[in-house]
């Protein structure tokens, strides 16, 4: 199954460029998935009966030396200048090649009004800041059903969650994942190493380098957030990104994207970030001549980048993470 939580306000049946009340859909995926009319638009109640029984109907692994088996609920929460088909079709290639693929599990596309224009920038910013509410409300569900299938298995193994919560946030969408985790971070009463999301993947993050700057303290600051509610996040950037640099250009804040520059260091070449943070420059990763670098990370004509996303679902060791990126370059 397909899985669509959206903001976007109906237009003749089809999700538009503006903001409005959730939404929630499935689709069998018999038809294309940027056609509206291959998803059906379901109640927020059977939506999450339907994600939970196919949660529940993955295999559960015990054993500790085989968690990397593990299935998830992935999210993904696409970026910049996408149009709601842009963002279905993108969506298809990551749940099927990634996840399915990969028997990873299953994946619910987060999409959020997005402009759908080169020139849209600033719209998209302020779009993408009122969207981190929505987000917010469905992470907080993730949480409280995390929550409570943990607390089922402290009581029968047998009953325990059979899923672990990945995220990948492309772009601007991880402004609003950011937005979105201290939301829920403050609704939860800011919980200390309670994990909602064990793998978040930031890919071409357009965000600021130094998001996680507070390092191993409890500041309350938005990196803060999302740090306490994963397990490890991994930021996946490239310095060839030329979109980044336009979205540099807007701000004059002084500090570099995170998707282009990576993680803040300081003066002796370390990140400041909290040990379950990490980057990985992933420039050789991404053919020479590609087009679209900010986008190549999904395309497998483009790069091996989607390798190096399971790898790192899957819970790989960073070092044995960024020794395989090491062998497999362009």
């Amino acid at each position: 199954m397909y899985y669509m939580v959206t903001n976007r306000t109906l237009r003749d049946g089809t999700p538009s460029a503006e903001p409005g009340p959730l939404s929630y859909w499935i689709s069998d995926g018999a038809a294309p998935l940027d056609q509206i009319g291959s998803w059906s638009k379901v109640v927020p109640a059977a939506f999450r009966k339907t994600l939970i029984q196919e949660a529940d109907s993955f295999p559960q692994i015990l054993d500790p030396e085989r968690h990397d088996e593990q299935r998830h609920i992935g999210v993904f929460v696409h970026g910049f200048n996408n149009t709601w088909d842009d963002a279905a079709r993108r969506y298809r290639g990551i749940a099927d090649n990634i996840y399915a693929a990969n028997q990873l599990g299953a994946c619910v596309l987060f999409t959020w009004p997005s402009e759908g224009s080169k020139l849209g920038y600033i719209p998209d910013r302020l779009d993408a800041r009122k969207s981190a509410d929505s987000l917010a409300e469905t992470l907080s569900y993730l949480y409280d059903w995390a929550i409570q299938k943990q607390n089922d298995g402290s009581l029968n193994p047998a009953d325990g969650c059979k899923a672990k919560i990945s995220l990948i946030a492309h772009s601007m969408g991880a402004y609003v994942t950011q937005k979105a985790m201290q939301t829920v971070w403050t609704r939860k009463n800011q919980p200390l190493l309670v994990s909602l999301i064990n793998q978040m993947i930031l890919v071409a993050a357009d965000v600021d380098n130094d998001l996680f700057d507070s390092g191993e303290s409890v500041d309350g600051s938005d990196g803060d957030a999302i740090a306490n509610l994963t397990y490890r996040i991994t930021a996946l950037y490239t310095g060839r990104d030329s979109t980044l640099g336009l979205s540099a250009g807007f701000k004059h804040f002084g500090k570099r994207r995170l998707g282009r520059s990576g993680l803040d260091r300081g003066a002796n070449g370390v990140p400041v970030a909290p040990d379950n943070v990490w980057d990985i420059d992933c420039s050789r990763l991404i053919r020479p001549d590609a087009k679209n670098i900010h986008s190549s990370y999904f395309e497998p004509t483009q790069s091996h980048c989607g390798e190096l996303l399971r790898r790192v679902l899957r819970g790989d060791d960073r070092k044995l993470v960024s020794a395989w990126a090491e062998e497999n370059f362009f």
